[in-house]
């Protein structure tokens, strides 16, 4: 990742500037804190078998396990000081039967009241570019079918619909 786009601003609908970098350290309490708003408002409203608090009990200690990893990345939109939104995402080599190396985008949250300002897809442009560094081939990502919103902007992201999960209660 290159020093630009590390920290390239980008308007938010406060009419701040918002900064995506990589999280430190000292994000991490921010990092749960946003990963809990996205669990709370994504899976806690589609999908009760999801724990809502495994972030509150186990984010901190994921976040800063994943830190220094070369194979994680952990990204925070900071607005005024303010840690407005998170991405978190992966790459993983590929397999005997897929042998493709996948960058995996896990969460990406921003808060409501800074959504419709391209906080989210710069966010999202910046794990592109570090999944291509990475020599990732592809890069995925999974949203419930219930979520529209978050299926277009995927769609608008570059993403594109190539498997489909069913699944069925027993």
């Amino acid at each position: 990742m290159t020093a630009d786009r590390d920290q390239a601003p980008v308007r938010t609908a406060t009419l701040h500037t918002a900064i995506v970098r990589r999280a430190r350290p000292d994000d991490i309490p921010a990092l749960v804190a946003s990963s809990a708003a996205l669990f709370a408002e994504d899976a806690g409203t589609r999908d009760p078998t999801v724990d809502i608090s495994w972030p509150l009990t186990h984010g901190a200690e994921r976040f800063a396990s994943g830190l220094d990893d070369p194979a994680r990345l952990f990204l925070v939109a900071e607005c005024g000081g303010e840690v407005v939104g998170h991405l978190a995402g992966l790459v993983a080599e590929g397999s005997a039967m897929r042998p493709l190396k996948v960058a995996t985008l896990l969460s990406l949250y921003v808060r409501p009241a800074h959504r419709g300002a391209r906080t989210g897809a710069r966010l999202a442009a910046v794990f592109l570019e570090w999944a291509r560094e990475q020599g990732a081939q592809q890069a995925e990502v999974t949203a419930y079918a219930g979520n529209q919103d978050a299926i277009r902007f995927y769609e608008r992201s570059g993403f594109g619909a190539y498997t489909l999960t069913l699944g069925q209660p027993l």
